[in-house]
């Protein structure tokens, strides 16, 4: 059986990254795109990722997925996002269909999964390579980790930890992880990205815990990914900030790479743009956001990943989890 304490080892290789406050904030360029290193694999992944939940949306077409994808590579972008349910496995299907042409080689490609089970994880492991027409992907990481027991699951005996430990030994992923949009205290037994955006610092707040809880730590100088960096779009309804506001909040925090949805040539162009055109921000900027965007986030409506079950396909879903 391997244990919590190995496998944060292993996991701490995935999404522990660069510490902050050294002098050079990206590791290199690509195109015009700052790339970062990701935690101690040393390998680079773009500030801004293409989250792949948009990519397979019904309003979209498969053939326009597919040029966002091939856009995003061509660019200077990396880091794919997936996972196993998006859009009942179109989103895997069209990004895999994008990676033909030798595209695979240009991405550090993550996806996701939801079982919490052994023989659930396995199968949906397997599932997510035939979609992405790929022997393996980068980063496997667990999904919605939401619920007090889900590590608990994870880690226990026959569970889904087992399958993904195989997985890596078979060469069917390289690093593993964990996502979730909920409690910060869940997140924190597990090291997983933080959701990073502006109006998240006011309310049940990973980003508030992490530096309050021990500000000399390593745990609060570390670069993870961040996801939702405009609550998919509800903090842009809220009209106390812009898209390029938010997605440069979001690289100015701990985040080795900035997960956004693009739907459209058009926002796909919109995080290229901010990537390229991000620098680091004083105390000052810092400041002046989290203040235009206080109130608004005292009553947790623009925020409804974390306020509500609006996002949470395993809880619509509970059979995902096994």
């Amino acid at each position: 059986m391997t244990t919590r304490r190995r496998f944060l080892g292993i996991a701490a290789g995935t999404i522990a990254a660069a510490k902050v406050g050294q002098p050079a904030w990206a590791a290199e360029t690509r195109n015009g795109i700052p790339h970062r290193t990701l935690g101690r694999t040393g390998e680079k992944v773009s500030i801004v990722g293409v989250g792949g939940y948009h990519l397979g949306r019904p309003g979209l077409s498969a053939d326009d997925g597919i040029r966002i994808v091939r856009k995003a590579l061509d660019e200077g972008i990396n880091f794919l996002d997936n996972c196993w349910d998006y859009n009942g496995g179109e989103s895997e299907v069209r990004m895999g269909n994008a990676l033909r042409d030798g595209y695979r080689q240009k991405a550090f490609l993550m996806t996701k999964i939801d079982g919490r089970d052994k023989a659930t994880a396995a199968k949906q492991i397997n599932e997510s390579l035939q979609r992405l027409q790929t022997d393996h992907v980068d980063l496997l990481q667990f999904h919605e980790v939401i619920r007090d027991n889900d590590p608990d699951r994870i880690f226990a005996s026959g569970g889904a930890l087992e399958a993904v430990l195989r997985a890596q030994k078979d060469g069917k992923c390289r690093y593993i992880g964990f996502t979730g949009h909920k409690g910060p205290e869940v997140h924190i037994q597990v090291h997983l990205r933080c959701c990073a955006n502006a109006p998240e610092r006011h309310g049940r707040s990973l980003q508030q815990l992490r530096s309050n809880s021990n500000p000399g730590s390593s745990r609060a100088k570390y670069r993870s990914p961040g996801q939702k960096p405009m609550g998919d779009p509800y903090i842009l309804q809220s009209k106390t900030v812009t898209a390029t506001e938010c997605l440069q909040y979001c690289m100015n925090l701990p985040t080795s790479v900035v997960i956004t949805g693009c739907d459209s040539l058009k926002i796909l162009q919109q995080a290229l743009d901010g990537a390229r055109g991000f620098r680091p921000m004083a105390k000052a900027q810092v400041a002046s956001l989290l203040a235009k965007t206080a109130q608004a986030a005292q009553s947790g409506q623009y925020e409804l990943y974390k306020t509500s079950h609006h996002f949470d396909g395993t809880y619509q879903n509970p059979q995902w989890l096994g």
